[in-house]
């Protein structure tokens, strides 16, 4: 079999059988195939398409090319949750701690943010001390004596995937959803999961702006997990505005600990409560949702899964007393409001606008080599529907070097609409597949 005939193929519009998507991904992950043919059969893959039974076959082959953890040892449930990211987007924090709480085993493989968007692992990073670069061993032994533990992926975990990553980042191959489906449900499938909620966002903030292409996602990713005999379950969520009011990795932090102290934004609140429900019916402890809401809010209003973050903090290697001081995650040196300059109602907040301007004052990267700035972002005071009065305050910005200020402040006044009159309510979960 040679590289040209499968690339050839799917150029012409053919179906790829098992033995050459398994022949592309040994050849991707041991470097037989050379960088510029994997980008042709990519380019083919994304102009073509792939059917399901090829969508099934890639996700398979991209994770056997590396090791498949193994936990059924640990006697309980285990689920993961995957959020294809968004301005704001910290329910994990949330989630992980109040699942485990439930009973749960949560072996979560999470990423960093690149662009307009965070990753779960710079904000765990904020947190004085707190180790992200496990080995396998420190996570087992996290995942079972907390009930969850989060970690980057290595280089045992789907390495055909980090590298055709690589290779659709810089060939503008990157939407495609066979691409997408393969690519995520690879890294999550490796965990050796029992179950796995997906929040697949749509929205101008979004990955997917549509809800069709959200839809299309969603759909793919549930089969792909169900046809590898894992329970999966996907909501379609909202991403036309931020996700809370926080968007920087100290700020989102401690929005997290609010919110598990009962105290956090109304919207972060409701997604992360039906993610976490969601996980537990997946997962088999609760048969039914309305039991499933019931746990977790009861799990929220006692503060046991704040307990669960303060003892993962403290087994991850950072300083447990952030929990209660924040101030032990060094803030920003300065701030400055930004305020309204008319009366009305927020008609509109531009997420992807949020997300840039607070990549450039430091909280996010434009490479993946960019260091990040974990103390600096913004923090809303208004919401979409929010009434809003001429001088009052929209946001809060957070800083330190003031050499991009003037850009992202620009931006960020840019990003609020204020309109007379009051915008129709929007549902936050827009479908459950």
């Amino acid at each position: 079999m040679k590289p040209q005939d499968v690339i050839r193929k799917k150029r012409d519009r053919g179906t790829l059988t098992k033995e050459e998507i398994r022949f592309f991904v040994r050849g991707v992950t041991t470097g037989e195939m050379s960088d510029y043919q994997s980008s042709a059969l990519l380019m083919a893959i994304f102009l073509n398409g792939m059917n399901e039974e090829e969508r099934l076959c890639l996700t398979e082959e991209m994770l056997r090319s590396g090791e498949v953890l193994n936990f059924s040892d640990v006697p309980k449930p285990k689920v993961d949750k995957h959020s294809t990211g968004g301005v704001g987007d910290k329910t994990s924090l949330i989630i992980a701690p109040l699942a485990a709480a439930a009973g749960l085993a949560v072996p979560m493989i999470s990423g960093r943010g690149l662009g307009h968007t965070g990753g779960t692992l710079d904000k765990l990073e904020a947190i004085p001390g707190f180790r992200v670069g496990l080995t396998l061993a420190e996570f087992r032994q996290t995942l079972e004596g907390v009930g969850y533990a989060m970690m980057g992926q290595t280089k045992e975990i789907a390495p055909a995937d980090k590298k055709l990553y690589a290779l659709r980042d810089v060939t503008s191959t990157i939407e495609c959803i066979p691409l997408i489906a393969a690519s995520i449900m690879s890294k999550k499938l490796a965990e050796g999961l029992d179950g796995l909620v997906l929040d697949v966002k749509t929205g101008a903030g979004a990955f997917m702006k549509s809800k069709d292409d959200a839809r299309a996602l969603a759909e793919a990713l549930v089969e792909t997990g169900r046809g590898a005999g894992v329970r999966t379950v996907a909501l379609i969520t909202d991403m036309n505005q931020p996700l809370g009011c926080a968007v920087g990795n100290r700020l989102e932090v401690i929005e997290c600990l609010e919110t598990l102290r009962g105290r956090g934004p109304r919207d972060l609140t409701e997604l992360s409560l039906e993610l976490t429900a969601q996980m537990l019916v997946v997962g088999e402890l609760e048969s039914e949702m309305d039991e499933a809401r019931e746990v977790v809010q009861k799990l929220l209003a006692t503060g046991a899964g704040l307990e669960k973050f303060r003892e993962s903090t403290k087994a991850q290697g950072g300083d447990p007393r952030v929990v209660d001081d924040y101030n032990l995650m060094l803030p920003a040196a300065r701030e400055e409001d930004l305020l309204s300059e008319r009366d009305g109602y927020v008609a509109e907040i531009e997420a992807e606008a949020i997300g840039v301007a607070s990549m450039l004052l430091g909280a996010g990267r434009r490479r993946v080599e960019d260091k990040i700035d974990p103390s600096v972002g913004v923090v809303l005071n208004k919401k979409t529907g929010d009434e809003v009065r001429q001088g009052e305050l929209l946001l809060r910005i957070h800083y330190n070097g003031a050499e991009r200020l003037a850009e992202a402040r620009e931006m960020l006044r840019d990003a609020f609409q204020v309109a007379k009159r009051k915008p129709l309510p929007q549902n936050l979960i827009k479908a459950v597949l």
